[in-house]
């Protein structure tokens, strides 16, 4: 599974599926296998007896035999010995009081452990520099960002402030503002209001699609140069992936998201310099700059912002002299 999901909403346990209309016929464990593949077939054979996949909303045995169109729901369990465990990783704490924590995520650097990702994430990190969420569920995460987008993310350090953030989010009272470098000259800013969902043969991808939840983004140029465009964007919404899926959809991909825009081409006349930068830039060129929310406990309004990692500034600067 990708763990490494822009998902600002607490949507991090139930995996969701459709039964596709082929399948009628064949075994619920055998379909849940094709659909949560990053699970191994025994796991999951183990958490369909013990109740953690449902068909419609009902419990169903393993050799069930679907109709097609059913909903799978997946809540996946894990060892907390393997989910919770602590690792001595330097972070990047911005502000820290008896409630909060906010970091400065780096780039290549996985929120939350899940399948391929048991170890080296940022929920490792959050349990050595502080041990008592391990009584927190999720290690006080609230909201993530990807592997490779920058920025700032907020941790509760306790059950209560983690509800009262959960709850700010839901209601899209936090403010997030991102920094993004996107492939094509955008003649002004503007937002795009289109449901996003799980992509319908890759299910690690989201897309545009009808009967996808409610997502919009918001965007403003700062800079346009030769092929390329240097925006601010917000959200009201905190969908999986909703910046890249978003971008992507009205043809002005982020710029290195290798699963929005692989096969992405130079804009005509740049230099073989500036083509260089670009192949090294090894990650999507998103950056989460300011976060604003309601201080759980005091009640007051806080604000924090952090400056475009080193490696997009670079690439700014090798974009500005192209022109």
């Amino acid at each position: 599974m990708d763990s490494d999901i822009e998902n600002d909403e607490m949507e991090i346990d139930a995996k969701k599926a459709i039964v596709q209309c082929c399948e009628k016929g064949n075994r619920l464990d055998q379909v849940v296998a094709k659909l949560f593949a990053d699970y191994s077939r025994s796991c999951l054979s183990q958490w369909i007896r013990d109740g953690f996949v449902s068909v419609d909303g009902e419990r169903r045995l393993p050799k069930y035999r679907l109709k097609g169109g059913e909903e799978i729901v997946l809540v996946p369990q894990f060892d907390e010995k393997v989910k919770f465990l602590p690792e001595s990783i330097p972070l990047n704490i911005l502000f820290e009081d008896e409630s909060l924590v906010v970091i400065d995520k780096p780039a290549n650097f996985v929120v939350h452990p899940a399948a391929g990702n048991w170890s080296g994430t940022l929920l490792n990190a959050l349990l050595y520099h502080f041990p008592q969420l391990a009584s927190v569920p999720r290690g006080g995460i609230v909201h993530r960002l990807d592997k490779d987008t920058t920025g700032l993310m907020v941790v509760a350090k306790t059950l209560q402030a983690q509800n009262q953030l959960v709850s700010q989010l839901q209601r899209r009272e936090v403010k997030r503002e991102y920094e993004a470098i996107v492939t094509g000259e955008l003649v002004s800013g503007g937002t795009v209001d289109k449901p996003i969902g799980r992509h319908p043969r890759n299910r690690k991808m989201m897309t545009v699609r009808e009967g996808g939840k409610e997502s919009k983004t918001h965007y403003e140029i700062i800079t346009r140069y030769s092929g390329f465009s240097h925006l601010c964007i917000s959200l009201d919404s905190g969908r999986t992936h909703q910046i890249r899926v978003h971008m992507s959809h009205i043809n002005y991909a982020i710029l290195g998201d290798q699963t929005y825009s692989p096969r992405s081409k130079f804009p005509k006349g740049i230099s073989y310099n500036l083509k260089q930068v670009i192949n090294d830039f090894k990650r999507q060129a998103l950056h989460a700059r300011k976060l604003e929310l309601i201080h759980p406990l005091s009640g007051d309004k806080m604000s924090w912002t952090c400056e475009l990692p080193e490696d997009m500034r670079n690439l700014l600067e090798c974009l500005s002299v192209e022109g």
